[in-house]
């Protein structure tokens, strides 16, 4: 009887942690996103460049990445589905606005981060 009751709390216990150690390493946007928008993105996106000056997209600082366009955000923290970042790269958008523009789409592991981080919240972490 002690066991089976043993058995019952411990099965419990472990159906009540799990969803807690499933949870996401949290991703971080300097050492995990920056990286990534500097190799695919900041040769456009910065000032001086032709991403930049059509879009006013800065993609070389945190607070150029909130910031967005000249046209709206393109981050909604918590909200990869309606963050236009998202729609862009990940060829949901007209092939005119897909990104990078004219160069090879971001991998999945990369479009997944980025993901993960605008989920996570958007933090500059």
């Amino acid at each position: 009887m002690i066991t089976f009751r043993a058995a019952a709390l411990a099965a419990l216990a472990l159906a009540v942690a799990s969803p807690a150690l499933a949870k996401e390493a949290p991703v971080s946007f300097s050492e995990d996103v920056h990286p990534i928008l500097q190799v695919r993105c900041v040769a456009c996106h910065q000032a001086g460049q032709d991403g930049f000056e059509k879009s006013g997209l800065d993609l070389t600082t945190y607070e150029g990445v909130m910031k967005g366009t000249k046209h709206g955000p393109m981050i909604v923290a918590g909200d990869p589905v309606t963050s236009n970042l998202m729609v862009l790269i990940d060829g949901k958008a007209d092939k005119s606005l897909q990104m990078p523009h004219g160069k090879k789409k971001l991998t999945s592991c990369d479009r997944d981060l980025i993901r993960k981080w605008i989920k996570q919240g958007a933090q500059n972490n």
